[in-house]
């Protein structure tokens, strides 16, 4: 595909993906106890970990998505691995989104973040037709909301399209962890659509863009529509160029949207229809935020890896001993160990709690607990690297390493959708007055 980043002269060698637990699949790391329908999925993945891996310093010195990877993830049919099996998917659920997205962050953090973005937009089909079979639309309104969650789906599975899910942008308001200021107004046959979207990976990549935008009439969720825009529709373009700190490869640019007609049926313009779809979620919002994080724990996991293997095969100069025999390095060693343990133990009970049937508590008490999950997860994981980054020294500070670049990956645990402190506080404030922060807003 055009646009793909060439290898650069004197870039570092590729890693190889680490290795799986003996005898067993990456994904199984995180997912221990795998259905042998959820194993035939996670041999899918485990398929595409050395393709990914072969781009991923490159990718990373490059700032470039390698569009290679898009192909190689669509023909391994995982661009549908969460759509049912009718709209032509795999039928997967959140346990083997996790699975996948840890796999796959082993090998390249950059690729598995914005596939994890394409697969959560299988949510905008999914929960609406969840909605409707807890009887939360009026008959009349049903054929639209079907119609609109079905076209989802089958572009994600049947027809094997990568479709990016754009929420984001840079305004802020004090009550919501995500503010939306982008509207949609009437037109002729369906909606003009005008914003900017900061956030959102697989900008230029992505063959369709979901865009969350204000309806007419209000400002609150109750007012919110979801569009199903394709990637060369006329008014769409990039914003400035994603130059970050870390996931340097994920196409992070955003979008600007600048009266973009959707027609009607790419539309979910039901008043109140995205509220009634986060009623019947799960846990973390709209029941897939666990497996977001499970992009840092594949990538911190590849880290501890990278440092173990350091730390036994280097000897101290002039004797057969490794230098993670010393005192010192015994001690960063157990504090990695003990960091990526907490981690996984966190992002393992999220998994139980929003896979659990029937539920073992309450949804806001799920939501509560996964306030706090995320921040335990991005704290211990960006541990992990420090502690790493400490026990191998500055030969492996380089900017290309696998520390380096696990560091800096890593790091953007710690900012994405909120920091720890705002998970904490939205938790307390649930534990003590039986309410939680607002995820969505919108900007006035």
């Amino acid at each position: 595909m055009s646009g793909q980043a060439a290898a650069g002269r004197g870039a570092p060698a590729p890693a190889a993906a680490p290795a799986a637990a003996a005898g067993g699949l990456t994904g199984e790391i995180l997912v221990e106890d795998m259905t042998g329908d959820e194993r035939a999925r996670a041999v899918r993945v485990e398929g595409v970990l050395d393709t990914l891996a072969a781009s991923a310093t490159e990718a990373d010195r490059s700032g470039e998505f390698p569009l290679s990877h898009v192909r190689t993830l669509s023909e391994a049919g995982l661009l549908g691995l969460n759509v049912p099996a009718r709209y032509g998917g795999l039928g997967g659920g959140l346990r083997d989104l996790a699975a996948a997205t840890f796999a796959m962050a082993t090998s390249c953090a950059s690729t598995s973040i914005a596939y994890f973005f394409q697969c959560s937009g299988t949510s905008r089909g999914l929960l609406p037709l969840a909605a409707i079979d807890a009887g939360l639309f009026d008959p009349e309104e049903v054929p639209a909301v079907r119609g609109f969650a079905e076209k989802v789906l089958r572009r994600m599975g049947a027809e094997g399209r990568w479709v990016a899910n754009f929420a984001s942008e840079s305004v802020r308001v004090k009550d919501a962890a995500i503010a939306i200021a982008t509207e949609a107004s009437p037109a002729g046959g369906g909606w003009l659509v005008n914003g900017v979207k900061s956030f959102g990976c697989a900008t230029g990549v992505a063959d369709d863009y979901l865009v969350t935008a204000r309806l007419p009439g209000g400002s609150t969720a109750e007012h919110l529509g979801v569009f199903l825009i394709p990637r060369d529709s006329a008014g769409v373009s990039n914003r400035t160029r994603w130059d970050a700190l870390g996931m340097r490869a994920s196409a992070t640019h955003g979008i600007v949207l600048e009266d973009v007609f959707v027609p009607a049926d790419c539309a979910l313009s039901v008043p109140g229809a995205f509220v009634r779809m986060t009623q019947v979620s799960r846990g973390s919002f709209v029941g897939n935020q666990v497996a977001l994080s499970s992009v840092y724990l594949g990538a911190a996991h590849a880290v501890t890896e990278f440092a173990l293997n350091h730390l036994r095969t280097t000897t101290y100069h002039g004797t057969d001993e490794p230098i993670g025999a010393g005192a010192l390095h015994k001690q960063l060693i157990g504090r990695m160990q003990a960091s990526m343990q907490t981690a996984l133990g966190w992002a393992r009970r999220q998994l139980q709690l929003e896979t659990s049937d029937p539920p073992l508590m309450s949804k806001e008490a799920e939501v509560a607990h996964w306030r706090i999950a995320k921040g335990e997860i991005a704290e211990n994981c960006f541990d992990v690297a420090v502690t790493a980054l400490k026990a191998c020294g500055t030969g492996n500070t380089g900017f290309g390493s696998p520390i380096s670049r696990g560091l800096r990956d890593i790091a953007m645990a710690l900012v994405q959708g909120f920091p720890p402190e705002r998970g904490r506080l939205d938790a307390a404030e649930f534990l003590v007055h039986g309410a939680e922060g607002a995820r969505f807003g919108a900007a006035t």
